[in-house]
């Protein structure tokens, strides 16, 4: 049998709370983040559910910020990590963009930076810590 990852556009509650609970395994009971800065500007993200073999497996989402368009919040559970999910997620989330995205950034963790680079995104600016996690600000480099 052939391994499944599908990506999809979250648009019922269920599968919110399926984003949620991932999330919330990931970045508040493993990476030890503080739930408060989990939780927000949820109502005016668009969010995405992976899923491999039909099992909820990573989330993400992205919004519009005074900036540009952020992606944030990217998340494989740590037993389906390594199997190309992550990648998936960034794809679909820059697919999924508007026409008119022109200035796109991320906060990326720095085990995360060369996933974010195989999609052409460059690091800007200093090293930083985000929720007690050292992150680098990347832009995409349309170029």
């Amino acid at each position: 049998m052939m391994d499944m990852i599908a990506i999809k556009n979250v648009t019922s509650k269920e599968d919110l709370d399926k984003v949620f609970e991932i999330r919330r395994i990931v970045f508040v009971d493993e990476q030890n983040c503080p739930p408060e800065l989990e939780w927000e500007n949820e109502d005016v993200s668009h969010h995405f559910l992976a899923t491999y073999n039909d099992v909820p497996a990573g989330a993400c989402r992205w919004r519009k910020t005074d900036n540009g368009f952020k992606l944030e919040r990217f998340c494989v559970l740590k037993e389906f990590r390594g199997k190309g999910i992550g990648q998936k997620l960034v794809q679909s989330v820059l697919e999924n963009l508007p026409s008119n995205a022109d200035y796109i950034y991320l906060n990326a963790q720095l085990k995360a930076m060369p996933m974010y680079s195989k999609f052409n995104f460059i690091t800007e600016g200093p090293q930083f810590e985000e929720a007690g996690i050292q992150h680098f600000k990347m832009v995409l480099n349309k170029a």
